[in-house]
């Protein structure tokens, strides 16, 4: 068998001996051979494939255990593995992007500094309304809509009413409250803490019970949304609808690591398994916080999981284009939900920001 000392293993494989010596001591790549009165490390030549994999590996800023999982599986299965992670990486990326695009923003527009809620300006139209659907007996769902605060949450298990309740009610303060616009993000994340302690107490320690929370909060200029669980939020801008969310749920996760087509999708037996909710067991579940710039004659909509599970998104946007009014186009969605079958309880929200008055 062809041996190489530390050094030229090193060079062949893009690796440091002091990385080698590391990944020998965690078990994750082991010298063919160690001399027993030196120490002296010696590897393979076969063991280089497996080498320049770490290091590939590490290059991407795969953890070591992610690292070691991915080297014991077969070809394909790593493989799967790899872009699994790098979904990851790429979702917490556009989350971290979302916010430096912000911050740039913030910071450079010291001249015209909106440091506080626009107190005259332009103000939201909106409407909400919760519907318990044709299937189901009760409705879990809560919906809210003020002057500031747009909110949906979607309640599940036993106690899934009041923690959908409890989880929007810790938000309604900030419908009333002056928003610094530059600490806008820490506030609602703060807030959905408070929701999680809430849900906690309304759900009774139950782990089966809790609730999604999507929401947005209107400064002035922009709306900064927060968002955990499976209800969405959607921009209609020009005639255009882009979904703003992403669903926490496992058939998502599976759809962005190409495990899933969406037609496999739409009928998978855990298309409704969550990743991330409030629930009552009060454990920390990470949001989704970002702020996106509004534009006279945008329209959101915030809605449950009852809406899109049964009205495709190309009518939801004919839907609300066609709608003159929130309160029309709240009304039309959830009747089209409903001649769907109805089978879920579905909330919508929906908010126009007004032309800026001459």
């Amino acid at each position: 068998m062809e041996m190489l000392t530390i050094g030229a293993f090193a060079k062949a494989c893009r690796l440091s001996p002091k990385a080698l010596r590391l990944y020998d001591e965690l078990d994750l790549l082991r010298p063919a051979r160690v001399d027993p009165d030196t120490g002296y490390r010696y590897y393979a030549a076969g063991q280089l494939e497996r080498a320049r994999l770490v290091a590939w590996l590490r290059r991407l800023g795969m953890p070591l255990a992610g690292i070691r999982h991915v080297c014991s599986l077969d070809a394909g299965a790593a493989a799967g593995e790899i872009r699994a992670y790098w979904a990851r990486v790429e979702a917490e990326t556009a989350v971290r992007r979302d916010l430096a695009a912000f911050l740039v923003d913030h910071l450079g527009e010291e001249s015209r500094r909106d440091t506080t809620v626009n107190t005259t300006p332009l103000e939201l139209r909106y409407h909400a309304h919760s519907d318990r659907g044709r299937v189901r007996p009760a409705n879990q769902d809560t919906a809210y809509a003020g002057g500031r605060l747009l909110a949906v949450a979607d309640g599940f298990g036993p106690a899934g009413a009041p923690a959908s309740s409890a989880a929007v009610q810790a938000l309604r303060s900030l419908d009333t409250r002056e928003t610094p616009a530059g600490g806008v993000l820490d506030l609602l994340e703060d807030a959905v803490r408070d929701a999680e302690r809430a849900v906690r107490d309304a759900a009774a320690g139950a782990e089966e019970a809790g609730t999604t929370l999507t929401a947005l909060l209107w400064t002035g200029s922009r709306l900064a949304l927060v968002h955990i669980g499976d209800s969405r939020a959607y921009l209609l801008r020009d005639g255009d609808l882009f979904r703003i969310t992403h669903d926490h749920t496992m058939v998502q996760s599976m759809l962005d690591e190409g495990r899933l087509t969406p037609e496999e999708a739409a009928s998978h037996p855990q298309r409704t398994l969550l990743l991330k909710a409030l629930t009552g067991a009060g454990t920390t579940a990470s949001p989704d916080l970002r702020l996106h710039d509004a534009r006279p004659g945008d329209r959101y909509l915030l809605c449950s999981d009852g809406l899109p599970a049964v009205v495709p998104d190309t009518a939801v946007r004919r839907l609300l284009a066609t709608a003159p009014a929130p309160d029309e186009a709240v009304h039309s969605l959830i009747a089209a939900a409903n001649e769907a079958g109805g089978p879920d309880n579905v909330s919508c929200v929906v908010a126009d920001v007004p032309e800026a008055a001459a």
